[in-house]
């Protein structure tokens, strides 16, 4: 369920900036990384629906021990993509590798 919203959010990501223009404020650019400064949140929030600020604010939550590997990159693809990675990795496979390992132990 964790990976799910993990890969929800990126995928979301991907659909908005895939139909962006080429010329953002900074303003636009603060708001799509993972965890975004205060000013960045209330972009989003302005921007986004209800439900699709609800699953922003859970990706911040689940990637946020992962965003600052990647906070200095240039790229908001390498800014969103390597925590989204690295948060499937962990909540997706490696989550459950460990409910399956447990099951078989107990």
């Amino acid at each position: 369920m964790l990976g799910a919203v993990v890969a929800l959010g990126f995928i979301l990501f991907v659909l908005e900036d895939a139909d962006r223009a080429s010329d953002r404020t900074v303003g636009e650019i603060t708001y799509q990384r993972v965890d975004p400064p205060p000013a960045g949140e209330r972009v989003r929030e302005q921007r986004h629906s209800k439900l699709r600020e609800a699953i922003d604010d859970a990706n911040d939550i689940l990637l946020k021990p992962f965003a600052g590997i990647s906070d200095s990159a240039s790229s908001r693809w390498v800014q969103r993509g390597v925590p989204a990675l690295l948060g499937l990795l962990v909540y997706g496979f490696g989550l459950g590798f460990l409910a399956r390992f447990a099951r078989g132990r107990g």
